[in-house]
């Protein structure tokens, strides 16, 4: 049986390596042609030895993901659908800019936190992806937009005569990437090795619906920049809306960001916030917001004060969720409470929404073992969600509550 390189970082290509006898730097020369190189073929990898290639091609592949759609969007959005066997597929997403090139990798066939504004959670969950089913989408896409771009498109990111295509990664696709921990970091180091693709720490984004255990992991492994998926300022609110919350309520997920920040490449947490019409869009969830961030919880309970910024994401409409997008009118109201406490506040643009390629709007194809359209269904039916005043709420528990 052959084993997939692309499973393995440096770390671990050179252990395996030592198993048929070679030197690390070997192990340094064949993840280079991977990675820097993009090769597949080892009989092109001119400076190994000719017996290692032998080897290599008894024993070892680059297992690339077989491509079952492209789609470009109208604004340079390009959507790619990945199969990843088993009757599911799994969405990737490249968004280019001026400056840099963002690509937004999945970590798992679907998703099991199930929240009520993404589409991937009422898709379900079928499994976790391997580190190389994880690292393939990255590779596919580098050295896929390298080929067509040549050059002089290749050199558009924010470093002078870089090659790069993709500048920054965020783990923001299908899936909670600190659900599927083992897999992930693996990923991760390969992403930031030199050797690799060379990528800062500041470029690599986890973003994570607030999995507390993981994330005090991540910090102690490998700590990469760090986006919460919060969306609201009060625990009844989150909790209808994003269901870990139940189990790691807001001030304990406030605890791992203040946790996380002595480690982390950047001296802020973003806390991504979807605007929700008639949900958690009024002006009173962002003075909520406010003082939140200032430390300020429930019954003047003094909470984790955590240096954030905010992003605000326009809903990306699908017709299962039963949400509506916020106006413009609200949004920039929302967003002025917060830059008028001194909070850094930004409103992401939508892209790629055309091709279904938006935030939240990844769906890929899922076997699902989980029955999530019935456990949705039954949530926004039989509980409908309420504009509930984060005052009147009760706010959220106290650090270390039961969840």
């Amino acid at each position: 049986m052959t084993v997939n390189l692309l499973d393995f970082d440096l770390e671990s290509l050179t252990a395996w390596c030592e198993t048929l006898g070679e030197k690390r730097f070997r192990a340094v020369q064949l993840f280079r042609w991977i990675h820097q190189k993009g090769a597949a073929d080892f009989a092109a990898m001119s400076d190994l030895a000719k017996s290692l290639r032998g080897t290599l091609q008894e024993h070892a592949e680059v297992r690339a993901l077989p491509v079952l759609s492209e789609q470009r969007s109208a604004d340079g959005t390009v959507k790619w659908l990945f199969d990843v066997g088993g009757g599911n597929a799994v969405e990737t997403v490249f968004i280019p800019e001026d400056d840099r090139g963002t690509l937004c990798i999945s970590s798992q066939a679907g998703c099991a936190v199930g929240c009520r504004f993404c589409s991937t959670g009422h898709q379900g969950f079928s499994r976790n992806l391997s580190t190389g089913e994880i690292v393939a989408q990255l590779w596919h896409v580098e050295h896929t937009l390298r080929a067509q771009l040549g050059p002089a498109g290749a050199g558009s990111g924010p470093r002078p005569g870089s090659t790069r295509v993709v500048d920054n990664v965020v783990m923001m696709g299908m899936g909670e990437p600190l659900q599927n921990y083992a897999a992930l970091v693996p990923a991760l180091r390969t992403f930031l090795d030199d050797h690799g693709y060379g990528l800062s720490r500041r470029r690599v984004t986890v973003s994570t619906s607030g999995v507390v255990p993981m994330i005090d992991r991540l910090r102690e492994d490998c700590p990469v920049a760090l986006a919460v998926s919060l969306h609201a300022p009060d625990d009844v609110l989150r909790e209808s809306l994003v269901p870990l919350n139940r189990k790691y309520p807001i001030a304990e997920l406030l605890g791992a960001c203040e946790r996380y920040l002595p480690s982390a490449p950047r001296d802020f947490i973003t806390f991504e916030y979807c605007m929700l019409a008639g949900v958690n869009d009024n002006e009173e969830h962002a003075r909520a917001l406010v003082r939140l961030t200032q430390g300020q919880g429930p019954a003047g309970v003094a909470w984790p004060r955590v240096p954030c910024k905010f992003n605000l994401i326009p809903f990306n409409p699908f017709p299962a969720s039963g949400l509506v997008r916020s106006s413009r009118e609200r949004v920039l109201a929302f967003a002025a409470v917060l830059q008028d406490a001194g909070i850094v506040t930004t409103v992401r643009k939508t892209r790629g929404d055309d091709i279904d390629a938006a935030c939240g709007q990844l769906a890929g194809e899922v076997l699902d073992r989980t029955q999530a359209a019935e456990r949705l269904a039954r949530r926004r039916d039989v509980v409908p969600i309420v504009a509930v005043p984060p005052r009147a709420a009760g706010l959220a528990s106290a650090p270390g509550s039961a969840a």
